[in-house]
C-alpha cells in the first residue's frame, strides 16, 4: 500500500475519489504479495488499465476479475470510490450512521445503502475461537419497544423470537483485563442458554462477576462465581458488572437514537457491529478502517439472504 493512509473523513473521501487509487488500496490489502488469480491461484496475470480488471494466462472460466470479486463489494454496481467512504463511516461512527443518512451522504437510494451497511457489518464479524479468561463479567438485557406500540406483522416476529413476546434478549461478557465484549442474542434468560454462552466463550478457572438472578446459579465448579444483588449495593470490591452495563448504554443510544427500530432478526448484525468498534475503540479511526478492509475478502450476502427469501450463511448460531 503506497503512501499514508488517511486519517480523518474528510482525508478519505477526497483520497479514495479516485477510482485507481482507490483500487490500488484495496488491491494491497488483499494481495500484499501480488495479483493471484481467485480462481486457479496464479501469479500469471495482466493488469486492463482501462476498466479496471485482471486477465488470468491459464485457461479456465472467469479468467477476468476485479478486486471486488469475493468480497463484500462483489456484483455492487456501485464504485470503491462509494464504498470504502461508506466502510469509514460505519466503523468509526461511535452511535452508528442510519441506512437514510449514509444514502444522503452517498447519494444513494435508502434500500442500497440498507444493504451495504448490512455488507459492511459482516466484515465486522469477529468469531474468535479464544475464549475469555481472568476477571469476566457476566450480564443480560432486554432489546426492543413495547407489543402494543408495534404493527401487527412485526409484533408476531418478535413474539416469534423472543421470550417476553416484546423484547429480545441479549447476552453480554467482558474481560476486564483486554476489555473484550461479547455479545449474543439468546431465546430466554434461563440456565441453559446462559450456561451454553459462558462454556463457549469462558476459560475454566476464570471468576465470573454476576447479579444474583438465578440463570447463573450452579455454573460448574472450574467457573467461580461472584455475584452483587443491585437490591442492596451496585458494587462490592472487585464484585460488579459496571462495565456490561457501560456497553449496554451505548448499545441501546446506537439502536434507539440511530437506528430507532431494529428487526430482531438482524439484532446480531448489529451486535458485531458495536462489538467491533467497541474492542477497537483505541486503535485510530484509520487503523479501524484496514482492519474492516482487511475482512472483506471471502465475506459475501446477498439481498435475498438478508431479506429471508434464501438461507444466509452468516445467521447466528
Amino acid at each position: 500500500m503506497k503512501g499514508r493512509l488517511p486519517s480523518t473523513l474528510q482525508e478519505a473521501i477526497v483520497y479514495f475519489s479516485d477510482l485507481d487509487v482507490a483500487t490500488d488500496f484495496v488491491r494491497d490489502i488483499r494481495w500484499p504479495n501480488g495479483v493471484e488469480c481467485p480462481t486457479c491461484g496464479s501469479k500469471q496475470v495482466t493488469y486492463l488499465s482501462t476498466r479496471r480488471v485482471w486477465k488470468c494466462k491459464n485457461e479456465h472460466t472467469r479468467k477476468q476479475f476485479t478486486v471486488k470479486l469475493g468480497t463484500i463489494f462483489e456484483d455492487s454496481a456501485l464504485g470503491l470510490d462509494r464504498w470504502l467512504p461508506a466502510v469509514w463511516l460505519v466503523t468509526n461512527c461511535k452511535n452508528g450512521i442510519s441506512s437514510y443518512e449514509l444514502a444522503s451522504h452517498l447519494g444513494v437510494t435508502q434500500k442500497s445503502a440498507w444493504f451495504m451497511l448490512h455488507r459492511v457489518r459482516l466484515a465486522m464479524q469477529s468469531r474468535s475461537f479464544e475464549k475469555l479468561s481472568g476477571e469476566v463479567e457476566a450480564d443480560e438485557t432486554f432489546i426492543g419497544g413495547k407489543g402494543k406500540n408495534m404493527h401487527k406483522d412485526r409484533k408476531r416476529r418478535v413474539q416469534m423470537s423472543s421470550q417476553k413476546g416484546e423484547k429480545t434478549i441479549v447476552l453480554g461478557l467482558l474481560q476486564r483485563e483486554t476489555g473484550e465484549f461479547r455479545a449474543k442474542v439468546a431465546p430466554n434468560r434461563r440456565k441453559h442458554p446462559i450456561h451454553e454462552n459462558i462454556k463457549e466463550n469462558v476459560n475454566p478457572g476464570s471468576i465470573l462477576y454476576t447479579d444474583v438472578h438465578h440463570g447463573y446459579d450452579d455454573l460448574p465448579d472450574e467457573i467461580m462465581r461472584q455475584a452483587v444483588d443491585h437490591i442492596s449495593s451496585y458494587v462490592h470490591g472487585r464484585v460488579h458488572v459496571n462495565g456490561v452495563e457501560n456497553f449496554w448504554s451505548l448499545l441501546k443510544r446506537t439502536l434507539g437514537g440511530t437506528y430507532v427500530s431494529v428487526d430482531p432478526v438482524h439484532l446480531f448484525r448489529y451486535l458485531d457491529e458495536q462489538c467491533f468498534r467497541f474492542n477497537r475503540r483505541y486503535l485510530s479511526d484509520a487503523e479501524r478502517f484496514a482492519l474492516v478492509i482487511g475482512q472483506v475478502i471471502g465475506r459475501r450476502i446477498t439481498y435475498a439472504e438478508l431479506t429471508g427469501k434464501t438461507e444466509s450463511p452468516d445467521t447466528q448460531a
